[in-house]
């Protein structure tokens, strides 16, 4: 996946024939001409068969036969003729599901969900949340179980990643029609109206790409720390858990489980946290607000952009085009939005450590291997840096876990839970700086001003009476 932001890649061919697929990579990466994870040297793909990088409409015209070049057509047809919003959602959909047709890095295929399998995640849910019922006081948040394939994922994640990638790619698309000149923007409406819609297909391409990618990762619908499915429905990828638990030494049974165990926690969290989701959201949204395009150097490419060499573009935003800005409100956006998600995540690392601990013989191996996957670039690193170029830091859910595990020690259960009742109860980010400060500060008692309250209210009551 892109460590830039709305990098513009080629998206993969899709196969013609599933698993035997026809079409291949020309220089052998078997990925497409433009398919690969890492995405070409040519940012737009194009290019015709030993025509080589300086043809603009190289490889998008595939090897010419009527059915490539229809197809091709049809596409450019998309790109010219869309009139939506900033992302071409229809393409990020189209290229998503091409990109998972392709398999993963590793040769995996995608592949439909069997019953025994989804009798299998059904069932791990099921214990999972009766477990869970002693190690949280929020009840169960899973109405559903359900197995999905990668494809499914895709489908069923579409609607959040709209939510969370429009306002990203309003702010770049506003910025970059700022480039041009006020007279030039009044004389070339149609070019304008054009480059929008290029602009739409270009983010829904390489959306669609990082959706595809992602959807090869995750083991169920909330690795990220964000409710991207359904509500109340639990999710896991059969496919993908035993990818994750390939070279573990762990049971499948036990891997499936303790996986759950942390799905079906998310669950209950955003079930029972009515205004979670939308603070989450909404912090996404407010950090997006503080992305700031360089215009200048937009402005160079435009000027001195040169059709048969487009990988200028590439250049441009690998050199940084797209960075937050340095003011003390993107500051706060980002702390907010970086110590939410750490919250969420330290919140359900400690309630399964709790729930797993004595339960299952490789919990402690299966919680530090998933942090070290958090720590090593996982699906949440890769997928925010590659939308909003934002890099979250895995020590924030190190401190969060163990902030969650001393308020368990100092407050029980139901006072650790209770936070979660309003935001301005939940520690910050200089919290997570001092677990223990925090843990052991003073909490305010309201329970001599609820007496005071109630008797003041039960005497109004008795002076009405004499009167």
């Amino acid at each position: 996946m892109s460590d830039t932001p709305f990098g513009f890649g080629l998206p993969p061919e899709e196969p013609e024939n599933g698993d035997e697929g026809k079409k291949k990579d020309p220089a052998g990466g078997g990925q497409g001409s433009g398919g690969g994870q890492g995405g070409p040297a040519n940012p737009f793909g194009f290019g015709f068969p030993g025509g080589g990088a300086d043809n603009p409409f190289a490889a998008m015209f595939g090897s010419l036969n009527p059915t490539d070049l229809g197809a091709a057509f049809q596409q450019l047809g998309q790109m010219l003729s869309y009139e939506g919003g900033p992302v071409n959602w229809d393409m990020a959909k189209q290229i998503a599901r091409q990109t998972v047709s392709q398999g993963t890095q590793d040769g995996t295929k995608d592949s439909s969900v069997g019953p025994a399998e989804r009798a299998a995640v059904e069932e791990a849910v099921r214990l999972a949340d009766l477990w869970l019922d002693g190690a949280t006081s929020l009840p169960s948040g899973a109405g559903t179980a359900v197995a999905w394939s990668r494809a499914e994922w895709v489908e069923a994640t579409l609607p959040a990643w709209q939510q969370l990638v429009d306002p990203v790619a309003e702010r770049v698309g506003v910025a970059m029609g700022d480039v041009l000149p006020e007279e030039m923007q009044a004389m070339a409406g149609p070019l304008i109206g054009m480059m929008r819609s290029m602009g739409g297909a270009m983010f829904g391409q390489q959306i669609g790409q990082a959706i595809g990618v992602l959807a090869g990762e995750v083991v169920g619908s909330t690795d990220i720390g964000l409710p991207l499915g359904p509500a109340g429905k639990a999710a896991l990828l059969p496919l993908n858990i035993e990818a994750f638990g390939k070279d573990l030494g762990v049971p499948k049974d036990e891997i499936r489980l303790y996986l759950a165990l942390r799905e079906a926690a998310h669950q209950r969290l955003f079930a029972h946290v009515p205004w979670l989701r939308s603070h989450l959201f909404g912090a996404v949204e407010g950090y997006a607000r503080g992305i700031k395009v360089d215009t200048s150097k937009l402005e160079d490419v435009v000027g001195q952009f040169d059709p048969s060499h487009p990988e200028q573009v590439q250049e441009a935003l690998q050199q940084g085009m797209f960075q937050p800005e340095e003011t003390p409100e993107q500051k706060a956006a980002l702390a907010r939005l970086e110590t939410a998600l750490a919250l969420v995540e330290g919140w359900v690392d400690a309630v399964v450590h709790d729930a797993a601990k004595n339960r299952l013989t490789s919990a402690g191996a299966l919680r530090e291997t998933l942090r070290r996957r958090r720590a090593s670039g996982g699906p949440a690193e890769q997928t925010f840096a590659t939308l909003i170029g934002l890099q979250l830091r895995p020590r924030r859910l190190r401190d969060a876990s163990r902030l969650w595990a001393s308020l368990t020690d100092a407050r029980g259960m139901d006072g650790r839970d209770g936070l979660w009742a309003h935001p301005d109860m939940l520690p910050t980010a200089t919290d997570l700086d001092d677990p223990d400060g925090f843990v052991h500060r003073e909490q305010l008692d309201f329970s001599e001003l609820d007496k005071m309250l109630g008797e003041a209210a039960e005497g109004r009551d008795g002076d009405d009476t004499d009167k």
